[in-house]
């Protein structure tokens, strides 16, 4: 282990597919964000994706900004020191664990993804803090209580103290038949009062036939996009305490100010909205 960072538990892992003849959420979002961790399949969609929504390269760097503010403001502003990251994707420095342990060294984040090739690049590129913890486990958001009962997991995060659970554009990718929202509710059930939830989710309130254009590719290639209302997002932080401004697109979260060569944006909104909230 280096560094404090864990990988996996003990016990052995079954052969896994890799599936490289269809696109994964997280290496098309590899290839959105200019990455090299990607395969033929994922740079065609990525293509169609960039085809039917030309701002598809912004709203992944859009997210993954909001992912650093938000990082900063559960360690900072609402004092937590563990982190659950479902659906971490490819490693892309700086990392959710990096932002953290910037400001709380001592911070322990464990990533959680359904890509074997996710856990390959995370073994060599989660590298916490040495004052901290850093860990990955493979699994699946539609098995909640495997994910809880994870030996990994258990070993280093004390259920006992907050835990933000964070879901940055993952529950658009769920498989039909899953409840999105029992899923994360069952997750957050298990920790205690204090706790966070931070996620990002994609939207046909704007750009409607885009977003439709875009979920109709992935379905056709064996991957689910299913886009929800502001109203519908709003929903995943039912009962909890929803952090200033609330929901808002991507890029109206809390954004910092504009450096110089960075991104405007103008009015246009992103059709992402972005949430973090705290049970209380």
């Amino acid at each position: 282990m280096a560094g404090g960072g864990e990988w996996m538990s003990e016990k052995a892992a079954p052969p896994v597919e890799l599936r490289t003849d269809r696109p994964h959420a997280a290496r098309v979002y590899d290839v959105l964000l200019g990455g090299k961790t990607n395969y033929p399949a994922d740079r065609i969609a990525a293509e169609e994706t960039l085809a039917a929504l030309p701002n598809a390269a912004v709203i992944a760097r859009q997210n993954r900004s909001f992912m650093h503010r938000a990082a900063r403001c559960l360690a900072t502003e609402a004092g937590v020191r563990q982190f659950l990251d479902i659906g971490t994707g490819i490693p892309t420095s700086p990392n959710l664990h990096e932002i953290v342990q910037s400001v709380l060294p001592t911070a322990r984040i464990v990533y959680a993804d359904n890509d074997p090739i996710v856990l390959a690049h995370s073994r060599a590129l989660h590298t916490s803090h040495p004052e901290g913890r850093t860990a990955y486990i493979e699994a699946d958001l539609c098995d909640p209580d495997s994910i809880l009962a994870d030996e990994t997991l258990r070993r280093t995060v004390d259920f006992d103290e907050p835990v933000a659970l964070t879901l940055v554009a993952v529950l658009h990718w769920l498989p039909e038949g899953h409840d999105p929202y029992a899923l994360v509710g069952r997750i957050l059930d298990a920790f205690p009062a204090g706790s966070c939830l931070a996620l990002t989710h994609a939207t046909h309130d704007f750009e409607p036939e885009a977003l439709d254009e875009v979920s109709t590719n992935f379905r056709a290639k064996g991957s689910n996009v299913h886009p929800r209302t502001k109203e519908e997002v709003t929903r995943f932080f039912d009962g909890l305490e929803l952090l200033p401004p609330g929901v808002q697109v991507v890029q109206r979260w809390r954004p910092e100010p504009v450096e110089v060569g960075g991104e405007v944006l103008g009015e246009r909104d992103i059709p992402l909205y972005a949430g973090v909230a705290v049970k209380r």
